[in-house]
């Protein structure tokens, strides 16, 4: 994997200290413009566009052999060595083992802080992660947190905008045209563990991704080659296939249940096959929740595993986003889709639109045409009355009438539907024909519960107000 490059102030300690000089660890962000991602872009110089010619120069080499010697090794291992059912079931447990090193340990507690661990299980999961081989603890979570603070930006690490295959794995091999994002890790600089395992990484990666795995299978069921090749090397390639999904399809496959603003999504196929990530827009969302899954049903066995260590006193303080405001997120996307739905969707006229007459004109007007009032509008009736379902006869005793008491249960308690479609059928608005009491009665029950934008105005636009005393000929 590419170094990382820290930045620590060392200033003298102060007159009288014991020590002779004290290392204060700044963080990395601490005077950022307040523009800062246009003002980076503009000033950082962008590398040159990828040719043939260059091409080698702008590959990581470590990573390019990382992700490519493992498969070669397990491919060569599923042609000559016979996997045993007992090999084959441990190569999945340490999956699990290491996999949860990455998810619960360098993601959930280091990059997010999500949760407090104690210090067995810190080395625990310092120790497991390593076996992953993606870099120390420090490493990745200070691109992990750049990725967070600049999601789909070309300060962001593995930035979906630029591709499947570029967030997948094209980052980790290939040098990006931009630098990333400053993030803190100040934090992280302090921990023991984290500094620990930055000490020892490469001795730490050699035992945790390939010694163990392999010992355990030689020593306990004589396996030796199947423990190298399956627990070890084809594991590993699972185990980074399934943490680069969180990355690319985690950002490509599903849905935004909580905000649509970046590419991250939910979806239970990613969860599947990240040991639990896969609900990401919510994780993009409430990134301190040590959850990704929130649901009971939902596949998170790293939630899972974070829980049981709490329940047997290894792990504390796990951190859940309040619920409440979990409920907003949700109700303003299922708002917004509801918003979509309602657009499409014919509604009948806005009364500020239609004619203001007169109970004379009206029942003038009625003489040629079947006209009918109820709850102060005029409506058009002459396309339904041979539809009306209690015979053309009861539209036609109305004609030029108050109808609204028979409407509204007299003669028959009309549905909802029946509501609805008679809206459609106004064309006026009788003057001073909204009595009180029926201001809620003029307005149709699907049009009682309506999505409104924050700048749209504040009072109904289905009042009953009429816009004019002027006499008019209803359209």
């Amino acid at each position: 994997m590419s170094a990382v490059v820290e930045t620590l102030n060392v200033r003298a300690a102060p007159s009288g200290s014991a020590s002779c000089k004290a290392k204060e660890i700044v963080p990395e962000d601490a005077n950022p413009p307040d523009n800062y991602v246009v003002w980076n872009l503009k000033n950082q110089k962008r590398l040159p566009p990828i040719t043939l010619s260059n091409i080698l120069h702008n590959i990581y080499w470590v990573s390019f052999a990382v992700v490519t010697v493992n498969p070669a090794i397990a491919i060569w291992g599923f042609l000559n060595v016979k996997l045993s059912m007992t090999t084959f079931v441990w190569s999945v447990i340490y999956y699990f083992i290491t996999g949860l090193g990455i998810t619960a340990g360098y993601h959930r507690l280091w990059a997010h802080r999500s949760y407090n661990a104690s210090r067995p299980l810190q080395y625990y999961l310092a120790f497991t992660g390593a076996g992953a081989v993606q870099g120390s603890i420090k490493w990745w979570s200070r691109g992990h947190r750049a990725h967070h603070r600049y999601t789909d930006t070309d300060l962001d690490p593995y930035n979906a905008h630029k591709g499947f295959w570029w967030a997948h794995i094209g980052w980790i091999v290939v040098r990006a045209r931009y630098k990333s994002g400053v993030a803190d890790v100040s934090d992280l600089s302090r921990n023991e563990v984290v500094k620990w395992q930055q000490r020892w990484y490469i001795t730490v990666t050699l035992l945790s991704a390939y010694v163990i795995p392999t010992l355990v299978a030689g020593l306990a069921w004589g396996d030796w080659w199947g423990g190298f090749v399956f627990a070890g090397a084809a594991r590993l390639c699972f185990v980074h296939h399934s943490t680069f999904c969180v990355n690319s399809l985690a950002h490509w496959l599903g849905d935004t249940p909580f905000d649509d603003k970046h590419t991250p999504r939910d979806h239970m196929i990613t969860a599947l096959v990240t040991i639990g990530e896969g609900y990401h827009n919510f994780h993009h969302q409430f990134p301190m929740d040590y959850r990704n899954a929130i649901k009971w049903y939902q596949y998170d066995p790293t939630k899972w595993f974070i829980w049981c260590m709490k329940f047997i006193g290894l792990a504390s303080h796990l951190k859940v986003f309040p619920e409440n405001e979990v409920k907003k997120g949700q109700l303003a996307m299922q708002l917004k889709k509801l918003r979509e739905v309602q657009d499409g969707v014919t509604w009948a006229p806005h009364e500020d639109g239609l004619p203001v007459t007169t109970w004379e004109s009206f029942q003038d007007q009625s003489l040629k045409r079947p006209l009918v009032v109820v709850a102060g509008h005029i409506h058009d009736v002459s396309a339904f009355l041979d539809e009306h379902p209690g015979g053309r006869h009861l539209l036609t005793k109305n004609i030029g009438k108050d109808a609204t008491t028979a409407f509204f249960g007299g003669v028959y308690d009309h549905s909802n539907a029946a509501h609805n479609l008679l809206s459609m059928m106004r064309v006026g608005v009788l003057q001073g024909g909204q009595q009180h009491g029926l201001q809620d009665r003029g307005v149709p029950p699907s049009q009682r519960l309506r999505v409104a934008r924050y700048n749209e105005p504040g009072d109904s636009p289905y009042a009953s107000s009429a816009c004019s005393d002027s006499e008019a000929v209803l359209s």
